[in-house]
């Protein structure tokens, strides 16, 4: 009896627990996977940040988790989503090329801004206009822009022409600028980020395309780095889609998911492309004072040069573009036309 009694007791402290206002239950947990290392600034701040916003919007309705280890390969995002592994996460496309091809648009050679925020919105924009269709099968909750990636030389004459380039060995970023230095006959050792460390610090090549400044700092490439050689547009730039899966997306309320775009789209996507302006920022503070590195721009005929050597890269992602039913020429001119107009450094 005394047991009874107890449990008793207990559900009508839960009850009114419930009923208290600020404790009710969300309907709907959206379990959101971060590929980034735990410490990483997206699995941190950038992720809960929307989180909260969500939260906010929705006045508790809809929760968003985060699970302490990513669910899934990084090249995997898109496809664990699909697969209901994860309810929501954030994609690299350039690891899905052969889904997607709008998004890529802000990959195309010299079309980036140092407004990582002024790219990001511009590419929700030309999404919207031009590419909705492709992302059929997931819920595209926003998508942005990174800072862009420079040229570094490692020793002491800085690399600010075609001819400087072709007397290097180069480590290169994967696809859109290893394929361009392969084109001008530039000698290329291509890998993923993470691997940038182990080649340039052991010396096997003697410069380095494809990564921002922050990257330069989170590699530790600062001491084997002599120069950086920046470009007016510059040369290269990563997008990243944040997509849902589309049983989960509706589940939730069309109130609840008016609410939810209202803090995703362009409001998340420069969101998250600030951190990566900061991030730089703080980068290149440490370019001088710790690591003696140089900051050059770059010569015009350089300049020049590179983006008419890169125009088959542009011809072909146009190309590609319109053989999926995509205006390609027209985005590539609104996304372009759209970063000059947005971007305010």
């Amino acid at each position: 009896m005394r047991f009874v009694l107890s449990l008793a007791f207990a559900s009508a402290v839960m009850a009114a627990m419930i009923s208290l206002p600020g404790t009710a239950h969300a309907k709907t947990r959206i379990l959101t996977n971060c590929f980034w290392p735990p410490q990483h600034y997206m699995c941190t701040q950038i992720l809960p940040t929307w989180g909260k916003w969500v939260d906010e919007a929705t006045d508790g309705r809809v929760k968003i988790t985060i699970p302490p280890k990513s669910l899934a390969a990084p090249p995997e995002q898109w496809g664990s989503v699909e697969k209901g592994i994860a309810d929501a996460a954030v994609q690299f496309n350039g690891f899905v090329a052969n889904r997607v091809t709008g998004p890529l648009v802000a990959m195309n050679p010299f079309v980036a801004s140092a407004d990582a925020p002024a790219m990001s919105e511009a590419l929700w924009e030309t999404y919207q206009k031009y590419f909705a269709d492709e992302y059929k099968g997931v819920k595209a909750l926003s998508m942005w822009v990174i800072t862009p990636a420079e040229v570094y030389s490692q020793n002491d004459k800085p690399i600010n022409s075609i001819d400087d380039l072709k007397s290097r060995k180069i480590w290169a970023l994967p696809g859109t600028v290893a394929n361009l230095m392969k084109k001008i006959g530039v000698g290329v050792v291509a890998g993923p980020a993470v691997q940038a460390n182990e080649v340039i610090s052991r010396g096997v090549v003697d410069g380095h395309i494809g990564l921002s400044p922050v990257s330069i700092a989170k590699f530790q490439l600062g001491p084997y780095t002599k120069s950086m050689t920046q470009f007016k547009t510059r040369i290269y730039s990563t997008s990243f889609s944040f997509v849902m899966n589309e049983k989960k997306w509706a589940e939730i309320s069309p109130e609840d998911q008016k609410a939810i775009m209202a803090v995703s789209g362009p409001k998340f996507g420069k969101m998250a492309a600030q951190f990566w302006v900061d991030g730089d920022k703080a980068a290149i503070a440490r370019f001088n004072s710790e690591w003696g590195i140089t900051v050059h721009d770059a010569d015009p005929a350089f300049e020049a040069a590179l983006t008419e050597q890169s125009k088959f890269l542009t011809e072909g992602w146009i190309k590609k573009a319109s053989a999926k039913g995509i205006d390609g020429q027209a985005a590539y001119d609104f996304y372009v036309n759209r970063v000059a107009e947005l971007s305010k450094f």
